[in-house]
């Protein structure tokens, strides 16, 4: 490559500084300089993926800079906010910058096409040299105390998930080796695994009938467990009625595709609890937003989370969702 990429200031106006609206001082600066709007509330969130740990080395680059945003817009679905603004910290191997710009174009590419999907600014951030991590960190805004949360679900209220769980992790199997997929399921799973869908409108439509929600990135098991830790209630999950695709139901009873389900995370799917009295209003808002919702079980008093086969048998894990510091 040219020596333009001796400076990271050449990489920023090259491929990251964008025109922008609504933005007080954005890219060019020291730091950015936002204003919200009258009486609403900033929702923060920032995620890091490292290679290796989140991501193979040889993700295409494009799928890798549209994730990097995706996982920070799942945070926002989770708690009701609409994303403004965001900032990207970029650390790239020296060696991947100066002998391939195509792969600094393509992650670009990515990142923006999905911003400029749901009109988010990227105002700022830093670009370095180092092993590959991406960080990202995203503002969004709730009307005054208009945000969903993980503390609130009731005994006694429905656990609902959207959409269908468990082919990012089945495709992760696939890209690892453990098992091996034909080429109409892995059309079926990658997608999941590199560009998953957000569930932003259903998120900033679910507040007011949802008492609890969060995005499932760890796993169901875990992050479901988030809500029972944070409201100090417990819950009862009924297997067969997870919602999962014919790919993922056609490797059960196998161990491995349960595990994906309840533990494989990376779906980015929402789960949230409701009274049962929203029940015809969050079917109604599924048919109107064309989105899969599914009754998946009962936040119940008392502690823990049970999963019954449909024999009513408890149906047990070894592990319980990604851990970073235990994987």
């Amino acid at each position: 490559m040219s020596g333009s990429f001796s400076s990271e200031f050449n990489i920023i106006e090259r491929y990251f500084k964008r025109p922008v609206t609504g933005v007080v001082l954005g890219i060019g600066d020291d730091a950015a300089v936002i204003s919200p709007e009258a009486d609403m509330q900033w929702v923060i969130s920032t995620d890091t993926l490292v290679s290796g740990i989140h991501f193979f080395e040889h993700t295409d680059p494009y799928k890798l800079g549209y994730k990097s945003l995706a996982v920070n817009l799942s945070d926002m679905a989770a708690m009701g906010a609409k994303p403004r603004w965001v900032t990207l910290s970029l650390t790239t191997p020296r060696e991947l910058v100066e002998s391939h710009d195509v792969w600094i174009d393509q992650f670009a590419r990515g990142f923006h096409e999905l911003a400029q999907v749901y009109q988010v600014a990227l105002i700022g951030g830093d670009t370095t040299c180092g092993p590959l991590n991406i960080c990202a960190q995203i503002i969004g805004e709730v009307r005054k105390d208009q945000f969903l949360h993980r503390g609130g679900a009731k005994a006694g209220d429905d656990i609902w998930i959207s959409g269908s769980l468990g082919k990012a992790a089945l495709a992760l199997k696939h890209e690892l080796q453990e098992i091996k997929l034909n080429r109409t399921e892995i059309d079926a799973c990658l997608s999941a695994l590199h560009t998953p869908t957000v569930r932003l409108d259903l998120g900033q439509r679910l507040v007011g009938f949802a008492s609890s929600a969060i995005d499932i990135s760890d796993g169901l098991l875990a992050d479901l467990g988030h809500i029972l830790t944070s409201s100090k209630l417990a819950a009862i999950i009924e297997f067969e009625a997870l919602p999962c695709s014919d790919v993922v139901r056609g490797y059960l009873p196998s161990q491995f595709a349960i595990d994906c389900i309840l533990t494989g995370g990376d779906d980015y799917e929402l789960c949230f609890t409701a009274a049962k009295k929203y029940r015809i209003d969050i079917e109604r808002l599924a048919q109107e937003l064309d989105v899969s919702l599914t009754i998946v079980g009962e936040i119940k008093q008392g502690e823990g989370l049970l999963v019954k086969d449909a024999e009513g048998n408890e149906i047990i894990t070894k592990k319980k969702g990604f851990d970073h510091f235990a994987n």
